[in-house]
């Protein structure tokens, strides 16, 4: 069992997430004093009682307003049994993007659900986020239990939702009243039929340790030291799997071999390093290594059109015309998708780059098959996606996006082309076979 357990919480506006959060903080003794203090000095002329316990983690100015969680609120807090880093994340349509990346990290999910209001739209899409981005290990949080009269049919008929809704995922559903503490911190005499464990009791002791020993081994080149002419080492952090001197590696995508010679860190040379180690390997042979390159110990997949699930945050909706930065692991490269998304939409896509890329799919490796999307005129993190499946050529994901043009096939051709006569000739091959 991991000693760190990270934690984001998820669900529809005012179904209570804040307020839980808070509870469990204070309830658990992880709030300062003076905090506290605060906290009850803000609560007055309010309505949720002597202390409104969603203010432990409502910080900004409008937030505390409006009643409701805008940014992500991270929370760092400890037992006896685990330390915990908790992402309270907005539920509001608006903010979809916010909850995406308190997620992009998690080990669990809290998503809660009120039980007179039963399971929203945004209840959905934010479990399907959150299992898009590898959270398999969820606590649906049934909240407000208090006033449906503790009734278990409701509960069980929510439970039962959203059995369809995370598949495969482990779920554990508990029974809540986060305003009056009911099976937060201990169990409640007030629901006699659930068997338990708490909320804090079983993110205490849920088991969520990612082998990333155990898959194969990746290390993205970030920085080609050369302190000396003596010295040419690799150093970046290992991504997965392990590595020791005399291991052959593969250089990708240039495909080139050579063994390990040394592994270089600050405290000395090891003969054994794992993920998520930060390293500096020097091999036995010269080769043309940079940054964005992969020494990978098992081919990975090399390629240049691949299906991914995209969450767009960016305001400006994606155009399938415009051409966008794609940052993978230490490469960017650009891009382009073929699909347009709007503010908060989460689709499939397929993503074509200009170079290609080194990477696994998202499933079989979080940080081989993430990346992230870029605006090249703003710079602005466009969007966050992962790779389901590489696509070669003859195939297409489907799309409901217009065919390409005759000159947006052009274009493409001329920006694949590794020179200028490569361009011109590929041109000219698909003008003649257009016009004849």
């Amino acid at each position: 069992m991991s000693g760190l357990l990270r934690i984001c919480t998820a669900g529809s506006v005012d179904d209570g997430k804040s307020t839980l959060i808070g509870r469990m903080l204070h309830d658990s003794q992880s709030v300062y004093e003076d905090q506290v203090h605060a906290v009850q000095a803000a609560s007055k002329n309010r309505a949720a009682g002597p202390i409104d316990f969603s203010l432990f983690t409502d910080g900004l100015k409008a937030e505390r307003e409006q009643g409701i969680t805008i940014d992500v609120a991270y929370r760092y807090f400890a037992t006896a049994r685990r330390k915990f880093i908790l992402a309270d994340t907005p539920g509001h349509e608006q903010y979809t993007r916010n909850m995406a990346t308190g997620a992009s990290t998690a080990d669990v999910a809290i998503l809660l659900v009120d039980a007179q209001q039963g399971v929203k739209v945004q209840s959905r899409r934010h479990a399907r986020i959150a299992r898009l981005l590898g959270i398999s290990n969820f606590v649906l949080a049934i909240n407000k239990m208090d006033l449906v009269g503790f009734d278990r049919e409701i509960f069980d008929g929510i439970r039962e939702t959203f059995d369809e809704i995370l598949g495969d995922a482990r779920c554990h559903a508990i029974p809540l009243s986060a305003l009056h503490g009911d099976n937060v911190i201990d169990l409640s005499d007030r629901t006699p039929w659930f068997e338990g464990p708490s909320l804090l009791e079983y993110l205490e002791t849920v088991d969520v340790t990612r082998d990333l020993t155990s898959l194969p081994f990746r290390l993205p080149v970030q920085l080609v030291v050369r302190p000396t002419d003596q010295f040419r080492g690799y150093a970046g952090r290992i991504a997965s799997g392990t590595v020791r001197v005399g291991d052959k590696l593969t250089v990708w995508p240039s495909g080139r071999s050579a063994s390990v010679k040394r592994i270089v860190t600050y405290d000395g040379d090891l003969d054994m390093a794992f993920a998520p180690m930060s390293v500096t390997l020097t091999l036995d042979d010269e080769i043309d290594i940079s940054r964005g390159d992969l020494l990978a110990a098992e081919a990975p997949t090399v390629g240049q059109r691949f299906e991914a699930e995209v969450v767009w945050m960016d305001e400006r909706p994606l155009d399938p015309g415009r051409v966008y930065l794609l940052k993978h692991t230490t490469r960017t490269v650009t891009a382009e998708i073929n699909h347009p998304l709007v503010l908060n939409q989460i689709g499939t896509v397929t993503v074509s780059t200009a170079r290609p890329i080194v990477f696994d799919r998202y499933d079989l490796n979080r940080t081989m098959g993430s990346f992230i999307l870029i605006d090249p005129s703003t710079h602005f993190t466009a969007g966050a996606g992962m790779i389901v499946n590489a696509l070669h050529d003859g195939t297409a994901a489907t799309t409901s996006a217009a065919p390409v043009s005759a000159a947006e096939r052009l274009a493409l051709l001329a920006r694949r082309a590794g020179s200028d006569q490569e361009a011109i000739d590929a041109v000219t091959k698909l003008l003649e076979e257009m016009l004849t």
